[in-house]
């Protein structure tokens, strides 16, 4: 151990090399264990900052003539939802507020949180009903409510009234 690391250093040199012994035994070389450590290292931008690319998922929604964009998050039930995908849904007027659409299914809420507060352009899940909801405007916190992502165009299309039917497809 060098001395003149300070103790969190220190620590963290034992723990790296607990790591490397432990894999190499497990892998049969020490070249092996650092190429799987690294294997599991987010991606990295050439700034240096974690590369969020891999983890976005688009979607576009096409109703009539109209086209909205949105981009999704990565959680269980955005990649739940985006299994779904291409789908036709009819999206219908909801309090003023949002149009929903219901799904042929019910999505994984797994690691979802119990509610959502959701603001102009969410895309959400709302799970009691199974049904999509795009927000056009905004509406108070909902238990059951799961964010799916973010309208980045065509919002507007949802100001519509009465109901449209759509087609929702993975963009990219």
């Amino acid at each position: 151990m060098d001395r003149r690391a300070g103790p969190q250093e220190a620590m963290m040199k034992q723990s790296t090399s607990f790591a490397l012994v432990l894999a190499a035994a497990l892998n049969g070389s020490p070249e092996s264990a650092r190429a799987d450590a690294s294997s599991l290292a987010a991606p990295v931008s050439s700034a240096g900052a974690p590369d969020q690319r891999a983890s976005t998922m688009r979607i576009s929604i096409k109703a009539g003539d109209k086209v909205i964009t949105a981009t999704l998050t990565d959680n269980a039930t955005s990649r739940d939802f985006v299994s779904l995908l291409p789908l036709k849904v009819t999206l219908e007027d909801h309090a003023a507020t949002e149009k929903i659409g219901y799904l042929p299914r019910k999505l994984s809420t797994e690691g979802a949180p119990a509610g959502s507060d959701p603001a102009v352009g969410d895309v959400t899940y709302y799970a009691p009903w199974g049904n999509l909801a795009l927000f056009h405007k905004d509406f108070r916190y909902s238990n059951g409510l799961v964010r799916l992502g973010k309208i980045d165009s065509g919002l507007e299309a949802l100001s519509t009234p009465g109901s449209l039917k759509a087609t929702i497809e993975l963009i990219d």
